[in-house]
């Protein structure tokens, strides 16, 4: 089925084009929002998962203590307020009474300290759980130096009484509140179901929606949840297909069978031709696309040879090739938030890039290894990795071979043991450069380059726990001119842009910098 969705709906275009099909004869599926996923979600565990197409699908199955506005603040949800207490150490939230599982349960207060102790504990090998480790002892016991979680700083009250204790005041904790791997989980399903617990007629959730099939590589579907606290969504489904291929995808859509697409469907040559569109939109993203190294492989334990490839790298040649007005950037935090500096990061020289190569031993990249640069498989990302290898090609005379591998597997070597070179992305979990730059410090389970540098350590450190906000903004930018110029174990290549097409008959659907596609106020208009 997974080889032969693109064939099969190309098939269909060209029946329905022979038949004598009509565009104007298009209509909406009553009271169903059908959207294009891309390809198959890894999990849909909240606790483990760390990829937008499963924070997606999630994002409607789930709500935790707080939820994001699409302005990207948060606003209370199963906490109906909270107390700042101890100098901004502890926070007590106070949850609805109200508030159900899907099988009418309540949510409790102890459904979140099962949720965090789970994601906390070693055996789950959850990426996220740095997120949690400004709370007492969460990196202790997560690193398995305290074994008795009674001593992490989360306690259940009552039922509905959570009490959190930090370790130091954090300006952005109430955001990582709002987040998936926050999210609560219920302990008896998870027990009774061992590693099939999402599944559908299995799994337990609390939001708009609920996952009532999942066809792998195929569709995943999800239906009105009648018991959400909110109210019922006016949407009776959700459908989310799995066509990996960007032109078929759009041709469903064109033909009537998808309501909403985003990059992952939109093919970069088409975007030109509907730029005009009222059922296009272009928004900025807090996303940054970036070339990662690894740094126990050689060559690039060097930090030489790093830096040359850095500044062999025009940036200015992304924005070109993709054409969805995407923003060149060689530093790691975005424009719109504190600490940024264009500054941080290298220019574009390849002089200077051919002399740090020569410096590093390998004139004119003689002597250097052979070096694999892997990416996932989708359209965009292999017109930049195929301009990256150019580029390199051109500026220093080595060579890189790509190899490409389907979404999961990729993450999966990633995780494990990324090659010398992969091409990634990074996309704000809240709107604050936390977010961005927790991600390269030495206990964050997202750095797969596994450099590690107690100064920018302590810098990022610092920062967080900082109330002063131009201090913090300074020690930020400190840290990012370190990652990017002084130390380079990344490549930062260009911030992203969405690019939309929205039905008309969609009512109700905004969009944020996050990329968060929150579905529960949308309707169909017939």
């Amino acid at each position: 089925m997974k080889f032969l969705l693109p064939f099969l709906a190309v098939a269909l275009v060209l029946v329905l084009v022979g038949a004598g099909w009509n565009p104007k004869s298009i209509k909406p599926e009553p009271d169903t929002l059908r959207i294009n996923l891309g390809t198959e979600p890894p999990s849909l565990d909240w606790s483990v998962t760390v990829d937008n197409y499963s924070f997606d699908v999630i994002a409607n199955l789930m709500v935790g203590l707080t939820q994001y506005r699409n302005n990207l603040t948060c606003k209370p949800s199963i906490a109906s307020s909270w107390d700042l207490l101890d100098d901004g150490k502890k926070y007590v939230f106070h949850l609805r009474k109200d508030v159900v599982w899907s099988d009418g349960k309540p949510v409790t207060a102890h459904d979140f300290v099962y949720a965090w102790r789970r994601m906390l504990t070693p055996a789950t090998a959850a990426q996220n759980a740095f997120l949690f480790y400004d709370i007492i002892n969460a990196y202790e016991f997560n690193a398995g130096k305290v074994k008795d979680f009674q001593q992490v700083g989360v306690k259940a009250i009552d039922d509905y009484t959570l009490e959190v204790k930090l370790r130091r005041p954090v300006a952005y904790f109430i955001n990582i509140t709002a987040l998936s791997p926050a999210f609560p989980l219920r302990q008896d399903i998870v027990e009774r179901y061992g590693d099939t617990w999402c599944e559908p007629g299995h799994i337990i959730t609390n939001g708009p929606f609920l996952l009532t099939k999942w066809q792998h590589e195929y569709k995943i579907e999800l239906t009105a949840n009648p018991r959400f606290f909110e109210g019922q969504p006016k949407l009776k489904k959700v459908k989310y297909f799995m066509v990996p291929e960007p032109s078929t995808a759009l041709a469903l859509y064109e033909n009537g069978e998808l309501d909403f697409i985003d990059n992952r469907s939109f093919p970069t040559p088409d975007v030109e031709r509907y730029r005009k569109s009222p059922e296009y939109h272009n928004y900025p993203l807090l996303r940054n696309n970036y070339v990662g190294f690894n740094v126990t492989k050689k060559p690039f334990d060097n930090k030489l040879v790093r830096q040359a490839f850095s500044a062999a790298v025009d940036r200015d040649v992304f924005p070109k090739i993709l054409r969805r007005k995407e923003f060149p950037s060689s530093c790691w935090i975005p424009p719109s938030l504190m600490g940024y500096d264009a500054n941080s990061g290298p220019k574009f020289d390849p002089e200077r890039a051919r002399k740090l190569l020569a410096d590093a031993g390998y004139p004119e990249g003689k002597g250097l290894p052979p070096i694999t640069f892997l990416y996932p498989n989708r359209e965009d990302v292999r017109l930049v990795v195929e301009a990256l290898q150019d580029q390199l090609k051109q500026h220093l005379n080595v060579r890189v071979d790509l190899i490409n591998q389907e979404w999961k597997v990729f993450l999966a070597t990633c995780r494990n043991d990324a090659p010398q070179m992969y091409r990634s992305s990074w996309g704000a979990d809240f709107p604050d450069p936390e977010t961005f730059m927790s991600n390269f410090t030495s206990r964050n389970g997202n750095n797969h380059t596994r450099w590690k540098n107690k100064t920018y350590d302590d810098l990022v450190e610092r920062a967080g726990g900082e109330r002063d906000q131009a201090e913090r903004a300074a020690l930020y930018k400190q840290a990012d001119t370190l990652l990017c110029k002084d130390e380079s174990p990344l490549i930062c290549t260009y911030l992203a842009s969405q690019n939309i097409l929205v039905r008309p008959w969609v009512k109700g659907i905004e969009f944020n910098a996050m990329d968060l596609q929150f579905f529960k106020t949308v309707w169909i208009e017939e």
